[in-house]
């Protein structure tokens, strides 16, 4: 491979016209073939094509969220989006022809059965009448995404991003970590109506594109962009319901003690970060310092982790200081014709630096793997629901290492992220119902909207009070949680991997070289089967079935309950 780094990438506009042409081209070499022969020369050049294009669209996603101000890489991703939206007629077409060659028997030989499904799969989510609708929906995404990177909150004297104001609920303080939550809450009271108005709309639009489908709302395209095809919303629905009773009442136990150990009568919203009366476990260092440590952990933890951290930081494949219009967001993505992936934050001089960077390595060393070890580039990236576990596992990887990032405070931050792992968990499956409600029922208002949040959070947060903050005690909440606006039906994938997550740290603790072995496994295997082959890969339980959440959370619940 070349040298580079990502500064030094040139960008270049894909080329639509070469992208359509050739996709024409190869359906009727398709439909022409004479032996199997021609069909992986198509297989081969469509990847190739691709490739190229998507890793120049990310190259600008990439460049935009670094600086949401800069306009030139913001008309390239509006340009790419509202193309690669229209592309799909021409894609469609060839994804088709393959499905309908004399030849499947050889593909499936070759790449195995899931290459056809997830072919299948990308026309069954498609058709031509959804490109204006797409186009729409991209521009609404990127109009809220703007908006929030935009974020100035005037506070301690200083100008903060979303990002900045978060590190003030963390305050040993109790009245500026109040204050701190009412200027996040004010900012998006403020920015009320221009969110209800772009929800509102993709709401709108989400539903027609379901409807064009054949479906009745937008619900059975979510799962399917989701790449759920061997569960769905009746498994989904099962699980938040363990999720309420075997959850909900831990968690309850859990801020109860919290709320004696700082010293307060009541927990309220703004206390919920606050885990020790003498203040929580900080990082010892500033972004270039955690960066080294890092390598180091991953140095010590396997000499696959080695390598790829290292060719992490030879190719400047990361940026994490948190900067003025830098988006508020966190992500792993990947530079397919570099094999190589892409790791951007906001540091904050919270834990949560540390929580994202295991986080988003976890995801960027299975893309690494992946990358390496799938023949396709349809195999790189598995379902979300597979995603989260090698993020999700990577942060609990990384225990034994918390000394180098918090020096004397590890043990706090342990017991800190534990918690909030499992503490999260109702949150995540509140945000799923949300909506699946949102979009069952189109017809209600604004303001109904955020009341039923206000619902779910005392089914699933009871515990929950905001004290005096009318917007979020109505429900404001919500509007806080990207997923929602960007990424529909992907956040609780973050709750049933948190499941596998917790099945791995158990057997970490108790063999982690049989336990490494099964998580390097699933790491390699991308998405190159569905997503209970990919578990049964790796050894774990599936998280629809009775008994599965009791199960994966016994260690967790027993170590917090241990040191409360």
């Amino acid at each position: 491979m070349k040298k580079f780094t990502f500064s030094q990438i040139e960008y270049v506009r894909p080329d639509f016209d070469m992208l359509k042409e050739e996709c024409l081209s190869m359906v009727d070499k398709i439909k022409n073939a004479k032996e199997y022969s021609d069909i992986q020369a198509v297989l081969k050049r469509s990847e190739q094509i691709f490739s190229t294009a998507t890793t120049m669209h990310t190259v600008a996603y990439i460049r935009n969220t670094l600086d949401t101000t800069d306009e030139f890489y913001e008309k390239e991703v509006e340009y790419n989006d509202e193309h690669f939206a229209a592309l799909g007629v021409e894609s469609t077409m060839l994804s088709k022809a393959l499905l309908a060659c004399e030849y499947t028997d050889d593909i499936n030989t070759e790449y195995g059965p899931e290459y056809l499904v997830k072919v299948r799969l990308e026309v069954d989510k498609f058709k031509d009448e959804l490109v204006p609708y797409i186009q729409q929906e991209s521009k609404l995404t990127m109009r809220y995404q703007k908006l929030m990177a935009m974020a100035k909150i005037e506070f301690d004297g200083q100008t903060l991003n979303l990002y900045g104001i978060q590190k003030y609920f963390e305050h040993s303080d109790r009245a500026t970590r109040k204050a701190a939550f009412k200027a996040y809450s004010d900012f998006y009271f403020s920015n009320e109506e221009e969110m209800e108005e772009i929800f509102g709309e993709l709401i709108s639009i989400r539903n027609t594109m379901g409807q064009v489908l054949g479906y009745d709302n937008y619900l059975p395209l979510g799962y399917m962009q989701q790449g759920r095809i061997d569960y769905g919303q009746k498994e989904v629905a099962a699980f938040r319901e363990q999720v309420r009773r075997e959850l909900v009442p831990l968690c309850e136990t859990l801020y109860t003690a919290q709320a004696k150990r700082i010293g307060v009568s009541k927990l309220f919203a703004y206390d919920e970060r606050f885990i020790y009366p003498d203040g929580n476990a900080n990082p010892i260092g500033d972004e270039d310092y955690l960066v080294k440590e890092a390598q180091k952990m991953y140095h010590d933890m396997s000499p696959e982790t080695a390598e790829f951290i290292d060719f992490m930081i030879e190719h400047e494949l990361m940026d994490l200081k948190n900067k003025p219009n830098k988006a508020s967001t966190g992500y792993m993505t990947e530079l397919t014709d570099y094999k190589a992936p892409y790791v951007f934050s906001c540091f904050n001089q919270t834990k949560f630096d540390i929580e994202v960077l295991t986080h988003e390595l976890g995801h960027a060393f299975a893309g690494y793997e992946a990358m390496r070890t799938q023949k396709c580039l349809e195999y790189h990236t598995p379902s979300t629901d597979i995603a989260e576990i090698h993020s999700m596992a990577m942060e609990q990887f990384s225990y034994p290492y918390a000394e180098q990032f918090f020096g004397e405070n590890a043990d706090k931050f342990r017991f800190a992220h534990l918690q909030d792992a499992i503490t999260f968990v109702p949150f995540g499956v509140a945000v799923d119902e949300f909506q699946h409600i949102m979009y069952e029922k189109p017809e209600l208002t604004p303001k109904e909207r955020t009341y039923e949040w206000h619902k779910l959070e005392k089914k699933y947060m009871p515990w929950r009070s905001y004290e005096d903050d009318e917007f979020m005690e109505r429900g404001g909440y919500w509007y806080h949680k990207l997923h929602i606006f960007l990424y529909p039906f992907y956040y609780i994938n973050y709750t049933l991997t948190t499941m596998g997550a917790m099945e791995l740290k158990k057997r970490y603790a108790q063999n982690k070289e049989e336990t490494w072995k099964d998580y390097l496994a699933l790491c390699k295997a991308g998405g190159s089967t569905n997503y209970l082959s990919l578990l049964k890969l790796a050894n774990l339980s599936v998280p629809f079935e009775e008994g599965s959440v009791a199960n994966a959370i016994s260690y967790a619940k027993e170590e917090l309950l241990k040191q409360l």
